[in-house]
């Protein structure tokens, strides 16, 4: 209540500091401040920074465009990957130690924070600045025009006042600084991970790499770009093993789940760091590809791929259930800090519930040899399958997942910010993709059949969708035991974008290896296997010009597009399931799609930011502003002491510097 009174004393003294200091002969003086790298996943403030730089006015989707005009389609995680504060296998480093200072990560004791005197600065006018957290005053001088750090005391109010000495005269401003920090987690699958965009893509070679077809003949092979720097057998006759093949891998900042810097979660969580520079952002993320409700949010579920190794050994084949996890993660802060919360959960859900991979297999596998095989092994569905797991499953799933995340987020399912799928099947305003091999030539067997991608096109658009928002927002005949708190935060305003940006999209802005290599008619690479096998590509070009991360008109990943950036196989499996030869016709079909085939690209996650991050800034009620800046001339001494009034008790500031 203290401080809410000083504000508003504050507020009503604005209009007379104002003519008091235009009568000395300048304007206001006053204090601003901010966290710094206040995106705390990042262990070092210039990969922060590069995101400030590029998102200042700008969206989250173009400040991607700009860092990846800036990287040449490298992509910008492909450094920052190994400077986060959580390791590869998803372990959060606790101390992590931030631009040399170790702090805890999920309960942090105190934040950097740089202050400045900003307006007219006089020429040559020295700042005597004072800082009190309530356990005594500290007071430094320095030039008024620098910038001057501290680290100050999480949970607590911070009284800076700087006296200004001029030969224009002497002032006082004085401003209150307290952190915001916020928990935020990230749940769900694919989507919610970013998959399909590794931190650092795959490097292709100049020659080829064969592959076996199912048929098994000496003819049914064929050649496609090899990853750079593999030393071991390339035709299909010289077979080599997975741990040669391994060292050149795609790197994921969690390869087990396909966790990607570049997901609409992280860089939510990143935007809302960059645009509030009072809070500082402690993020968690633990969505996982091929999560489903049941298996990946409460149960375990399959790794995707192993950590890069030297050795290409053996690496845990299942991944935790995301509740639980978080509900340790949570469990640990708080008994380190009583009142520390999770304050918000980002949340995308239920396509692999619906089997939308199988979906997809449905759609794009086409021989008939293939199909019969896949649909043996239950990795094709149907839209019927389909449309009887969402009437079935999804709303049961929903039910319980509710229940689970209300203790977490203090009863308020407001609090859980849901991001709806965007349609991958729709490009020129809306109408579906008209199919073919354009996108899918990878593979031999691919074609995105018409008639199948029309029909799951429809369902995805008239009856998938739908249905979530109703989950989501216990609307459309979805029963929920208390409409008022059980309603998450829905977001879907991004869907219109995605409408021209499937993965059949394209435009002569695309890259110029798109335009030239990637043939709209299927036919990219080269049939000759004696041909192929020195130069696969049919446009002649080197597969390594290849830009995963350079703007393009689709949002979605096709299969050729995965393969290129990612080229992964399932080394997650067990070894029993896992062919012992890499020419393997089914490690053909898996490195074209596994990746991340018909998911969205970087620019397709960050439109899905722009959607999801006013949401979560209303939910977190960022927007909120109390005014914070004050400048006076010198106080009376009366004044002076009721400013300088004990603080409540507490921890200390950290020096100034």
């Amino acid at each position: 209540m203290s401080v809410a009174l000083i504000a508003a004393g504050l507020v009503g003294m604005s209009a007379s500091v104002a003519q008091a200091q235009t009568a000395g002969g300048y304007g206001p003086l006053q204090i601003s401040w901010e966290v710094r790298n206040r995106f705390r996943l990042f262990r070092e403030e210039r990969d922060f920074l590069l995101h400030a730089e590029a998102g200042r006015g700008r969206s989250v989707l173009a400040s991607e465009q700009v860092l990846a005009i800036q990287s040449d389609g490298r992509g910008w995680a492909r450094n920052t990957v190994n400077r986060l504060c959580i390791d590869l296998a998803g372990r959060v480093s606790e101390p992590c130690t931030r631009d040399n200072v170790k702090e805890s990560y999920l309960t942090p004791i105190d934040h950097p924070v740089v202050i400045r005197l900003t307006g007219p600065v006089p020429v040559g006018a020295t700042c005597a600045w004072t800082v009190d957290d309530g356990d005594g005053p500290q007071t430094s001088t320095f030039d008024c025009a620098e910038p001057v750090n501290l680290r100050v005391r999480y949970g607590r109010t911070t009284v800076v006042t700087a006296d200004i000495s001029s030969s224009e005269g002497t002032h006082r401003a004085f401003t209150e600084i307290a952190v915001r920090d916020i928990f935020i987690a990230g749940l769900g699958d694919s989507v919610a991970s970013g998959e399909g965009n590794p931190d650092r893509p795959i490097a292709l070679a100049d020659e080829g790499f064969c592959f076996r077809s199912y048929l098994g003949t000496a003819a049914a092979q064929y050649y496609r770009p090899s990853r750079a720097n593999y030393k071991g057998g390339r035709a299909c006759e010289a077979p080599d093993s997975l741990a040669v093949w391994q060292r050149q891998s795609a790197l994921w900042f969690n390869p087990a789940c396909h966790r990607s810097l570049y997901s609409y979660q992280t860089r939510t969580a990143l935007a809302l760091a960059i645009r509030y520079p009072h809070i500082a952002v402690t993020y968690l993320p633990l969505a996982c590809t091929g999560a489903t409700i049941a298996d990946g949010l409460f149960g375990s579920q399959r790794a995707r791929d192993c950590l890069p190794t030297k050795s290409g050994g053996a690496c845990q084949g299942t991944v935790n259930g995301q509740l639980a996890e978080l509900r340790d993660a949570v469990a640990a802060a708080k008994r380190r800090q009583s009142d520390r919360q999770l304050d918000l959960v980002l949340l995308s859900i239920g396509a692999n519930d619906i089997y939308f991979s199988g979906l997809v297999a449905d759609v794009i596998v086409d021989t008939a040899t293939e199909r019969a095989l896949f649909r043996r092994s239950g990795v094709m569905a149907s839209v019927d399958d389909a449309r009887s797991a969402m009437a079935r499953d999804l709303p049961q799933g929903f039910a319980k997942l509710r229940e689970a995340l209300k203790p977490l987020v203090g009863g308020d399912l407001s609090r859980v910010v849901y991001t709806a799928y965007a349609n991958p099947t729709l490009a020129n305003g809306g109408a579906p993709c008209p199919g073919g091999r354009g996108g899918f030539d990878i593979h031999p067997s691919f074609n995105a059949q018409p008639q199948r991608l029309a029909a799951v096109s429809n369902f995805v658009e008239n009856e998938f969708l739908p249905q979530l928002r109703g989950l989501a927002l216990c609307e459309g005949g979805i029963l929920c035991r208390n409409p008022r708190t059980d309603r998450m935060t829905f977001v879907d305003s991004h869907q219109a974008a995605f409408a021209s940006h499937g993965f059949c999209a394209r435009a002569e802005s695309d890259p110029e290896f798109d335009r030239q290599c990637f043939s709209a008619k299927g036919d990219s690479f080269d049939s000759d296997i004696v041909t192929a096998a020195s130069q696969p590509m049919v446009c002649g070009r080197s597969a390594g010009e290849y830009r995963a991360y350079l703007p393009r008109a689709r949002w979605i990943r096709d299969a050729n597009d995965s393969y290129f950036a990612a080229m992964t196989y399932p080394q997650g499996l067990p070894t029993s399931q896992q062919p012992s030869d890499i020419h393997d016709a089914t490690w053909g079909v898996l490195s074209a799609v596994y990746g991340g085939a018909v998911h969205p690209t970087a620019e397709g996650h960050a439109a899905m930011a722009d959607a999801a991050t006013p949401a979560a800034a209303a939910v977190l009620q960022l927007d909120a502003a109390v005014p914070e800046v004050t400048s006076q001339p010198i106080a009376p001494p009366a004044q002076l002491q009721m400013q300088n009034a004990p603080r409540p008790p507490g921890g200390r500031s950290g020096g100034l510097n």
